[in-house]
């Protein structure tokens, strides 16, 4: 392991932090926040040094870093960041324990929005405003992370074949800063342009901003303790209703529409998805006493990871609504879950394989979404090996949550919602939660299969494969 390259990247982890703490002071300073600005002040120069010094400590050997060293950065990353994040949560007026400041980071970060907090109505603008940018900064990492290591030379991920990705096939190192730059500026770009759809259907500038980092990141931290408090017609519904759309496709997909580009037509598994998502909300719609706008919302809401919501769902359709968030959005996307190129793979790969039981020597279609790109065996592993590891680590860590207080269905639900970075909300059919109230075994579990959930269940596969072949 060499830890010197682990250490260069994981000190460039930490500069985005600190334009985040700077932007935190400028506005506590700006609208007179000055309760807690020294927390922010606190974040600023630790990260900053702490950085320059893992920075310049591992600079030297920065070329030199495998795939099992990268996915072993990227956990290092999420914990340490979330360190700097929790900061302001420990210190502050609201007095929790560092353990319950380190999960709220964690929940930020990670995009699932869990939280500690009961009453989100009585926090303070500013640590509003820190909690939506640490889910925003999570969504930054996990975008460049995905396309680094899963576009990588070395690791030859073959899933990404089937859809469309910008850095098809390269190396970490060489390519860090332009991937990274062209991300962020993307990334900002999709952020502004949903910012302004919320502010011309008439959500309010603050209201509008953190649901912006929220739901361009998946996320489910909300400014108020009800989304009915900022959602209060159909206009901005439909215009969060899009918002989640552009969150759940491809990454690309609009960078490319806008530059007019030629590869559109690699763009399959959008519109699939798309009209994936019209039949889920069809469906949804013909089958309760919802509106057309509602449906849709929390349709999108659930595969999107998001899990907010602005109606409370009956009982009898908690189960469909898990169903979906299992599911997921592309792979190319903030969205955590199964995903749904890998839920189509495995389909097509069984219903393959059941039609070779009856007509041997028959010549199937394995292209996918009658693209010219195929399936090949090798793919259908990995997907089921995705799909295996996912159920495992649901009863792991059900079982965990069992020994608390939450009965078997809660615990079940839970377990699901931690591994596809959602928000336990009224949509599920889950009772009200109060981490507050977990025990400490149940906080840290939750925290480590929410990163665990959000780097990837193949890449702990990778890491964990690695060891023992070492060993």
């Amino acid at each position: 392991m060499k830890l010197k390259s682990c250490i260069y990247y994981l000190g460039l982890s930490c500069f985005p932090i600190s334009i985040m703490a700077l932007l935190n002071i400028f506005y506590s300073f700006y609208f007179d926040y000055l309760l807690n600005v020294q927390t922010y002040i606190a974040v600023l120069f630790l990260s900053l040094i702490v950085g320059f010094n893992l920075y310049n400590f591992g600079k030297k050997e920065k070329e030199n870093i495998n795939i099992f060293e990268q996915i072993f950065t990227i956990l290092l990353i999420y914990f340490l960041i979330s360190f700097f994040i929790q900061i302001p949560f420990y210190f502050s007026e609201y007095k929790i324990s560092f353990l319950e400041s380190y999960f709220e980071s964690i929940s930020g970060l990670t995009g699932t929005g869990f939280t500690i907090f009961e009453n989100i109505r009585f926090l303070d603008d500013p640590i509003l405003l820190w909690r939506s940018s640490s889910q925003w900064i999570g969504g930054l990492y996990f975008l460049i992370f995905l396309v680094l290591i899963f576009s990588n030379k070395q690791l030859n991920f073959k899933l990404l074949d089937l859809t469309y990705n910008q850095e098809s096939k390269i190396n970490f190192a060489p390519n860090l800063r332009i991937v990274s730059t062209r991300i962020f500026f993307i990334y900002l770009t999709l952020t502004l342009l949903i910012f302004v759809i919320f502010s011309l259907s008439g959500i309010r500038l603050f209201d509008g901003l953190n649901l912006t980092m929220t739901v361009i990141s998946s996320g489910g931290f909300l400014p108020t303790d009800s989304l009915d408090n900022i959602i209060k017609t159909n206009y901005q519904s439909v215009s969060l209703s899009l918002g989640f759309l552009i969150s759940i496709l491809n990454f690309y997909l609009l960078y490319n529409l806008f530059l007019k580009r030629e590869n559109l037509k690699d763009h399959k598994e959008d519109l699939y998805i798309i009209i994936s998502i019209f039949v889920f909300t069809m469906i949804f719609y013909l089958l309760s006493d919802f509106n057309i706008f509602q449906s849709l919302l929390t349709v999108l809401s659930s595969i999107g990871n998001s899990g907010i919501s602005i109606t409370s769902i009956p009982n009898n359709y908690g189960l469909y609504f898990i169903t979906l968030t299992i599911i997921g959005g592309c792979v190319l996307s903030s969205t955590s879950g199964i995903k749904f190129l890998r839920i189509y793979i495995l389909v097509k790969g069984f219903l393959i394989e059941i039609y070779r039981l009856v007509q041997p020597n028959v010549i199937l279609n394995n292209k996918i979404m009658f693209s010219d790109k195929k399936i090949t065996n090798e793919i259908i592993k990995i997907s089921f090996l995705i799909f295996i590891l996912f159920f495992i680590s649901i009863f792991l860590l059900s079982g965990i949550l069992l020994v608390d207080f939450l009965d078997f269905e809660n615990s079940f639900k839970l377990s699901i919602l931690t591994l596809t970075n959602t928000v336990s909300s009224d949509i599920y059919s889950i009772e009200k939660i109060e981490f507050v109230n977990l025990s400490s075994f149940s906080k840290i579990s939750i925290i480590l299969f929410m990163v665990v959930a959000k780097v990837e269940l193949i890449s702990i596969f990778i890491l964990i494969q690695k060891v023992f072949i070492k060993n």
